[in-house]
């Protein structure tokens, strides 16, 4: 098989995430050890213990989850003997999962990817005041449908305001993003075309064009970071296509604070290079559910941390 490895986004935390990994494997407590000290913070006992509300905090959430994604890494790699770049195709991640992606593939080092994610959601929730942007998914649509609906309500009781495909997930369901009441007035249209719309939960409008600031925030952090050439290829959020060139790469990133998360496109692209296995990597189940929607044929497994999950990846991998 053909294997990609895949790092899920904001949304995926839970309290308790890590804390079986942590007291079953030392190279996990190592990476929640070196990400507590790069960010002179306990958020190993955070993620374990809560509580929820402060864990959901973008800039905590963020650097968490990208800290459960690679102590499972590490676990494969010094338990099982995995090695990255012999048995994977690509790498990709949701959102902030694709500094997880990059930490795997050897291009960020995991103590300057916990600091930047850390300043790229304090960033991100700076940018709007409470209540003056939202989210919503809307079901049963694709990207296109989603652009014409964003796009017909525009135009407000203030003004023009801002709503956007924030995330095209696939499987008929497109993340918007932006001004609350432009995304109101986006979900009503969705609805009277017969289509299903859900607001989300979350703290502020992401991956809008109402995130430059934290664009602008990351272009002058990512301009003192180093990064390397990815040992595999990333598919990038904002390109669904193949980056290596670090210089491609740090204008990404800067990218894909204002810009569509294409996963959809994405996991297609990791298909054309022969990919028939994807496998997620830290909390959640939310990426290989997208996958199964996607591409049904194709393998999509998760591994969150338990010990059990770990020996059966192993066994699948191996």
């Amino acid at each position: 098989m053909v294997h990609a490895f895949i790092f899920p986004g904001q949304g995926s935390q839970v309290v308790g995430m890590g804390r079986e990994l942590a007291a079953t494997f030392a190279p996990a407590r190592e990476v929640f050890q070196e990400i507590d000290d790069a960010l002179g913070q306990n958020l190993s006992r955070l993620m374990f213990e809560g509580p929820a509300e402060t864990l959901t905090l973008t800039e905590n959430a963020q650097p968490a989850l990208m800290a459960v994604s690679l102590a499972v890494l590490r676990v494969l790699e010094r338990e099982g003997g995995i090695v990255l770049a012999d048995l994977v195709a690509a790498v990709a991640g949701h959102s902030l999962g694709e500094y997880s992606a990059l930490a795997a593939a050897s291009a960020l080092d995991i103590v300057a990817a916990a600091k930047l994610l850390r300043l790229r959601g304090a960033a991100m929730q700076r940018c709007v005041a409470p209540g003056e942007g939202a989210m919503a998914a809307l079901l049963g649509v694709e990207i296109d449908v989603a652009e014409a609906i964003c796009g017909a309500v525009t135009e407000g009781p203030e003004g023009r305001e801002i709503v956007q495909p924030a995330n095209d997930n696939g499987g008929g369901q497109v993340v918007i993003s932006g001004h609350a009441g432009a995304v109101e007035r986006a979900m009503a249209e969705a609805k009277a075309r017969g289509k299903r719309a859900m607001k989300l939960p979350v703290s502020a409008p992401f991956h809008c064009a109402l995130m430059a600031p934290a664009a602008d925030a990351m272009a002058d952090a990512l301009a003192s970071a180093t990064l390397m050439p990815p040992v595999v290829p990333l598919i990038a959020n904002v390109t669904a296509a193949k980056a290596t060139d670090p210089a491609m790469i740090r204008a990404f990133l800067v990218r894909q604070v204002t810009g569509t998360v294409r996963w959809r496109e994405s996991v297609l692209a990791m298909l054309a290079l022969g990919v028939d296995s994807f496998v997620e990597l830290g909390a959640g189940k939310v990426l290989s559910g997208l996958v199964r929607r996607i591409a049904p044929a194709e393998t999509a497994i998760n591994a969150a941390g338990t010990p059990a999950e770990i020996e059966a990846l192993l066994k699948f991998l191996c």
